[in-house]
């Protein structure tokens, strides 16, 4: 039986849905807008979180409200199905892959609100243990690049690990700094945006200083298509490792050499029967995963440190608490591992509201 399968026929039933928005200044210097989707039927919800980054798509959501009717019994997989055929976005979203993101809102509230309906965890239902999760903080060093946001974290928490996208800026000090702090798990070269705010230009030396600065680091999105950056990572390919294009299993397929290693975030792979089938997948082909956030603000991020937990618990899972997001995080953060604090039913992170 398939992962899937096991909670395809869940029986839902539903009501009708709010919107709630949030918004929160964090560390990469935009305002991040998210909206929780609360799905309601039988005098219980089930919530799931927005990501679309941006703050226009969310802002017509927003203000469009609640306009599907979604009432009705079903069972899990058709509901899913419902949604799939829906077109979520009042106007067309500024970018493709926005459409995937917001379908995964909407599946992962039907899957709380399904679970709560029946009285059932999600590790129950797929007879899966949550397990302690390491996590990584995954932070942009500024422009002119400073050792400063790593310093400041490390003075309050010394035990975190570090994912960074490395930029041009970097200067061969800022090397030697990064390096001394030896808590540099992954570093994300962002080769595969496009016409966004972290886009990042092949560049060979920069490339080389990486792969010498950290021998035993992860390496998330090189270019390896112009010959001076690929001829850079030619020796490393055990250690590289893919995000941006993972949106299905035939992603994964389509890569330039098999994968050890992909991030599956789930609002990526933007629907449930596609990311049980993807784990399922890497799990057949001994292709290891790990799970990365998207600056939720609310459930969304819970919900992914849940499903790292059964799925991808010891790799270095992008999935901090988001208190770690801000410019200048707080004390009493927990440390990695995170213990397993999933709620008694549905499909919810205690603490991750």
């Amino acid at each position: 039986m398939t992962t899937f399968d096991l909670l395809a026929d869940l029986p839902v039933e539903v009501e009708r849905y709010t919107l709630e928005g949030r918004r929160l200044a964090v560390s990469s210097g935009f305002e991040r807008l998210t909206t929780v989707v609360h799905l309601q039927g039988v005098g219980l919800a089930g919530v799931g979180e927005d990501v679309v980054y941006q703050a226009e798509d969310q802002v017509a959501f927003q203000e469009a409200g609640p306009v599907h009717d979604l009432g009705g019994r079903y069972a899990l997989g058709e509901f899913c199905e419902l949604i799939d055929s829906l077109d979520l976005f009042p106007v067309p979203p500024e970018m493709d892959v926005s459409r995937l993101y917001r379908r995964w809102t909407f599946h992962s509230a039907a899957l709380d609100l399904a679970l709560r309906q029946a009285g059932k965890s999600l590790h129950e239902v797929l007879g899966r243990q949550p397990a302690p999760l390491s996590f990584v903080v995954s932070l942009r060093l500024g422009e002119p690049a400073s050792i400063e946001p790593i310093a400041w974290r490390l003075a309050r928490y010394p035990e975190l690990r570090f994912k960074l996208d490395a930029t041009s800026s970097w200067t061969p000090e800022l090397f030697e700094a990064l390096v001394a702090t030896g808590a540099v798990d992954s570093i994300d070269f962002k080769a595969l945006y496009r016409g966004t705010i972290v886009d990042q230009a092949p560049d060979p030396v920069l490339y080389r200083r990486v792969v010498d600065a950290f021998p035993n680091a992860w390496l998330e999105d090189p270019d390896v298509v112009t010959p001076d950056t690929a001829a850079a990572v030619a020796g490393e390919h055990d250690r590289i490792t893919w995000d941006a294009p993972i949106h299905s299993i035939a992603d994964i397929e389509a890569l330039p050499f098999p994968p050890k290693m992909v991030n599956l975030k789930p609002s990526r792979i933007g629907g449930l029967r596609r990311l049980c089938d993807a784990y399922d997948y890497c799990a057949e082909q001994r292709i290891g995963a790990y799970g990365g956030g998207q600056f939720e603000l609310g459930p969304g991020r819970g919900q992914a440190q849940y499903l790292a937990s059964l799925f991808h618990p010891d790799t270095p899972n992008d999935l901090a608490p988001s208190g770690y997001n801000v410019d200048e995080p707080p004390a009493g953060l927990p440390s990695s591992p995170l213990a397993p604090a999933p709620e008694p039913v549905g499909f919810r992170w205690a603490g991750s509201n």
